[in-house]
């Protein structure tokens, strides 16, 4: 039995957790671990796996599941809402960036052809590392999430049309016409495909797998999927990742996506490791020895070069400053791609074996670099954004228009520009509730702004932003934003401007609920924790426990998961009324015609009558606690009575209209 393959994954495996164990107490991103192990046990340095093509096989699995999943995430929709994106903004960027590469090599001293391949070269950027880390971020389908996602599509469509004109390069243009043909019906067939797929195909196909009720056979089915397109593209001349991402595409919008997005997640981590770890393999230290000054101006210059023309393309985009950053920035490093290039222009003599170490060189140290640029992009923006620049430049080509904001008072200010936010300013507006949203995407405001919402368009933790949307007198803010440090940032500068405001924070993992108590929450929900206690509730409900029973176990349940801090989490905790289970409190609004309307409390005789007590009436703004015998009931007043379900109605009848 061969156990080279089984030993190399035990070394990688070994020194990963090592590295990484390391990393993660330096707060260093795990990709730069994976890229180090991988020139820990490369040949280049201590040489411990013998043999690297298995472990390039492992690799190039990952990077298929990777994008098979962003596919999956990204949906067909998505992709077509941002042509404008792919098309224009990933043409402008590989043009320039391969015509200024293309000079640059000129100054180099390689010849036309080899600078002409060398521009094509640096012009990709690496798909697997970027979504990899916005898919980590919760940030794919963010304002520059989506135009980042744009480019590098088009930079895998480019994937064949390059590799066409280095084969030609490297063997001669015969039968041109012919070869670009034959590439437009192929591309033409995929686009069909996809569609069919997407629309007609996979959405039957997986209902009726679904349907056995097997997750061994459901998981088969998707990664048979997945593969099946993959090579197909592949024997079309396309890149086995581009494949797997337009076979997510097409599986996107049926109803089992998430589904098939869950199972894959633990094989994608696992086999997307192996791709960093033989990219760092390929690093060759004693060159870096030999040529390290020409080797620190040639990543400078690449950094430098592809963060300028990327964050340009944002810019014409019509990205704000801190946008146009965000995309360079992210940009910046050579991509995985690239290497395949490299060694088809290797292979024809188109660059030297010292040119092919020096690419080698670039792309592995800007693909390190790359998590730490993503990291620090938005510090340098704030930074930057202090210096005196154009307004233009600031807020970009095609600024929001600027909304006007009544003075509010006591009113509701939603901050995040996810579904759950969304979903909350739908409802806010169909109760009339007065509120604002704060969101910092400028596609998602333009929209809520078209259906007349009250949105303020800017970056939350800014406090003329907060001034804005009136949170200094609002007593309610509700802060969902996928990233932990923002949010903490946001929270801190809610509560500096707003001492007695209630602030409820949205959070995915339980140990960041402490962070944000800490930082001033009044209420953190733990988004996890609560789907399955909400799940929980009903399983209780539906098997008549006793709802005084019930709070107390999803209380139990709340205090072993959030220690300290379940206290302050008041939501299902045991009250009085747990004691009286027939009892409620309940709000009723006195409506125009009732026989209440102008009369006081004496006159109407609430508790002879219904049986209930009045516990407050609200009027406008104002609460009136203990309403005296004399209080005048008036139309629009809410009162707020306890009583049971039969006492409720009474009440009820009694402040309706005809």
């Amino acid at each position: 039995m061969e156990l080279h393959l089984l030993q190399d994954i035990v070394i990688i495996f070994a020194l990963s957790t090592l590295v990484n164990l390391l990393f993660i107490r330096l707060k260093v991103p795990g990709v730069v671990g994976y890229l180090l192990t991988g020139m820990i046990a490369g040949p280049h340095l201590l040489g411990l796996i013998s043999d690297e093509h298995n472990i390039e096989l492992l690799a190039e699995i990952g990077v298929i599941l990777l994008l098979f999943t962003i596919g999956m995430e990204f949906s067909l929709k998505h992709l077509l809402k941002i042509r404008r994106i792919v098309f224009l903004g990933g043409f402008i960027q590989v043009l320039f960036t391969a015509g200024t590469f293309f000079l640059a090599s000129r100054v180099y001293g390689l010849d036309r052809q080899g600078a002409l391949f060398m521009g094509f070269v640096a012009a990709l950027s690496s798909s697997a590392l970027v979504l990899k880390l916005l898919q980590e971020r919760s940030e794919l389908t963010s304002n520059y999430g989506r135009t980042v996602v744009g480019i590098l599509i088009f930079q895998d469509i480019m994937l064949v049309p390059l590799l066409l004109f280095t084969n030609l390069m490297g063997t001669g243009a015969d039968n041109l016409t012919r070869e670009i043909l034959l590439l437009m019906v192929k591309a033409a067939f995929i686009i069909g495909l996809v569609y069919a797929g997407n629309k007609w195909i996979l959405p039957r196909l997986l209902h009726l797998i679904a349907m056995s009720r097997s997750e061994e056979l459901f998981l088969i089915s998707i990664i048979l999927i997945c593969l099946s397109v993959a090579l197909l593209t592949s024997s079309l001349g396309m890149s086995l990742a581009f494949g797997a991402f337009l076979a997510g595409l097409m599986i996107s919008d049926s109803d089992y996506s998430h589904n098939a997005f869950g199972n894959l997640i633990p094989f994608k981590d696992v086999f997307t490791s192996f791709f960093f770890v033989s990219i760092g393999m390929l690093f060759d230290i004693s060159f870096i020895a030999e040529n390290w000054a020409f080797v620190i101006l040639s990543v400078t210059l690449v950094v430098l070069v592809k963060s300028f023309i990327a964050g340009a393309t944002g810019f014409i985009l019509g990205h704000t400053f801190k946008g146009t950053v965000l995309v360079g920035l992210a940009l910046s490093q050579v991509g995985e791609f690239s290497f395949i290039l490299a060694g088809i222009g290797r292979g024809f003599e188109l660059i030297s074996a010292y040119y092919y170490q020096l690419f080698i060189a670039v792309a592995v140290i800007t693909m390190a670099l790359t998590p730490f640029f993503v990291r620090l992009a938005v510090p340098l923006a704030d930074t930057l954004l202090k210096l005196p620049l154009p307004e233009f430049i600031v807020k970009g080509l095609f600024p929001l228009p600027e909304v006007q904001i009544p003075d509010m008072n006591n009113h509701l200010v939603i901050i995040g520009k996810d579904t759950s936010a969304l979903k909350l300013s739908v409802m806010a507006n169909l109760n009339h509730i007065p509120h604002v949203s704060v969101i910092f995407d400028p596609h998602i405001a333009r929209e809520r702004m078209r259906s007349d919402d009250r949105v303020v368009y800017g970056d939350a933790v800014n406090e003329p932003v907060l001034l804005k949307a009136h949170v200094d007198t609002a007593d309610v803010v509700v802060v969902s934003i996928g990233s932990m440090v923002p949010s903490l940032a946001v929270i801190d500068k809610v509560r500096r401007l707003n001492k007695n405001v209630w602030i409820v924070a949205r959070t995915k993992h339980i140990q960041h609920v402490g962070d944000l108590y800490k930082q001033g929450a009044d209420q953190v929900l733990a988004e996890k924790l609560e789907i399955g206690i909400d799940l929980f509730n009903r399983v209780l409900i539906r098997k008549l426990y006793p709802q005084k029973e019930v709070n107390r176990i999803l209380s139990y349940i709340r205090s072993l998961n959030l220690g300290d801090f379940t206290e302050k989490d008041v939501v299902n905790q045991p009250s009085i009324l747990d004691e009286f289970p027939n009892l409620n409190i309940v709000a009723v609004k006195v409506e125009e015609g009732s026989e209440i309307n102008g009369k006081s409390l004496k006159e109407i005789q609430l508790r002879n009558r219904t049986g209930a007590t009045l516990l407050a009436i609200r009027r406008d703004n104002d609460i009136i606690e203990h309403p005296k015998p004399d209080t005048v009931f008036e139309v629009n007043d809410v009162a707020y009575i306890l009583g049971n379900p039969e006492q409720e109605n009474r009440a009820f009848e009694l402040f309706s209209g005809p």
